[in-house]
């Protein structure tokens, strides 16, 4: 098996060998290719997705033929400042990496033989909608195939419609003992917000009396997410407690460190909060399963009741309404063993922590093995209906000439 990793370039590294169930012979001039493309989320880094993405590389080489199969996560980004400035650099990635790749196995770039899967986790699933999106609307001709050809967008526990309420009760619950011990901060965090800001970002921060930024931060542990969300509730800020409890899980130092980091990530998670586009974004990923053929699912982390504590399921993400069509799209994901929500979907790629691992990964290789039956089933009732047209004008053709040898024959 060949371990998947990813490099700041487009140059060949541990995650860009893929393998094959099946070579292509030498007389197929355009090879089957398929791309799955790991996109990771709010402050997560290319050691997100573990061993997911070799492991699920590995179950569709031994179930799909003749396609040239390779997992590659996306290098690690910034989690900052404008949504739509990291979407137009993951396009901008995707277009160069399509073209290397369709050009390396002699396709010639834009022709399109390349298939590719776009997987995010968490906010990353933002990222693939919203590029998805991009490339369909900027296509020169709208009658054109979709190119690059994405067959798939596969979220996992991206809260596309908006983080569960419960997430904020339970952690605030959880985390409640902690909070004297981070009333100081919180005090001051509220201060710098709630009154007129005379003085550059750090200034305030620093006479508000929060930490300032410490020179090299330490590595993130467990037991930090309970230092930061106190704070967040202790100052009733419903923004920064959906940040805390939902996404501020990676790399915690560097969000305790600074008032102005602190904003850029609150501008970058601020897209959770605007719920008409994030009705508009879900309407998007399923009509484009309908219209242009690109299927769309997301697994949500599913904790079912646990009692007497938890009589009902949790969930990190919230769900559409089972009356909408989207609901078909979002499939639970299960996992008995994480303690809350956001532990669930921190450790979505972790088989210690979730034993609902191995079973995500084998519906993950379903759905996209149904994407590359249901694309070449579309790409051979392309090729009939070609043959048969050619065939029916060859027809005429014949009639009409026929039809003009009989003429010229009254005509003697």
């Amino acid at each position: 098996m060949v371990p998947s990793g990813s490099s700041p370039t487009l140059q060949q590294g541990p995650g860009d060998r893929g393998l094959s169930s099946s070579q292509p012979t030498p007389q197929q001039s355009s090879p089957n290719i398929l791309l799955i493309v790991f996109i990771h989320g709010f402050k997560g880094d290319d050691t997100t997705f573990g061993n997911f993405p070799s492991r699920l590389q590995h179950i569709l080489s031994e179930t799909v033929q003749d396609t040239i199969i390779e997992s590659i996560v996306f290098p690690a980004y910034q989690t900052k400042g404008d949504l739509d400035k990291a979407v137009e650099c993951f396009a901008d990635w995707l277009t160069t990496l399509t073209v290397q790749k369709e050009v390396a196995h002699g396709a010639g770039g834009g022709a399109g033989c390349a298939k590719i899967v776009l997987c995010g986790h968490s906010m990353g699933g933002l990222l693939v909608a919203d590029s998805t999106y991009a490339f369909v609307h900027t296509r020169p001709d709208t009658s054109a195939p979709l190119w690059p050809n994405i067959i798939a967008c596969l979220a996992f526990d991206t809260p596309y419609l908006g983080l569960h309420p419960h997430v904020f009760k339970n952690s605030a619950t959880k985390v409640a003992g902690y909070v004297q011990n981070v009333q100081k901060g919180a005090s001051g965090l509220w201060s710098a917000f709630s009154q007129p800001v005379r003085e550059p970002a750090a200034a305030v921060a620093q006479s508000k009396g929060l930490l300032p930024a410490p020179a090299q931060p330490p590595a993130p542990s467990p037991g930090r997410w309970g230092s930061w969300t106190p704070a967040a509730y202790a100052i009733g800020g419903a923004l920064i407690a959906g940040a805390a409890a939902g996404t501020a899980y990676y790399h915690r130092a560097e969000l305790e460190g600074s008032y102005g980091a602190l904003m850029e990530h609150m501008q970058y998670v601020g897209a959770l909060w605007d719920k008409d586009a994030l009705a508009e974004r879900v309407r998007h990923l399923v009509k484009g399963e309908t219209m242009h053929g690109v299927i769309f699912r997301t697994f949500y982390t599913y904790l079912p009741p646990a009692l007497p504590a938890h009589p009902s399921p949790r969930m990190f993400c919230l769900l559409p309404e089972s009356s909408e069509d989207a609901f078909q799209h979002f499939v639970p994901a299960r996992n008995t063993l994480a303690e809350d929500e956001v532990r669930a979907h921190v450790s979505m790629f972790e088989p210690g922590k979730n034993d609902g691992y191995y079973q995500l990964g084998l519906e993950t290789a379903a759905v996209i093995r149904r994407a590359l039956e249901d694309r070449r089933t579309v790409v051979h009732n392309a090729v009939v209906e070609s043959g048969i047209e050619s065939q029916v004008k060859d027809a005429h053709a014949g009639v009409e000439q026929q039809a003009s040898i009989d003429d010229s024959d009254l005509l003697l």
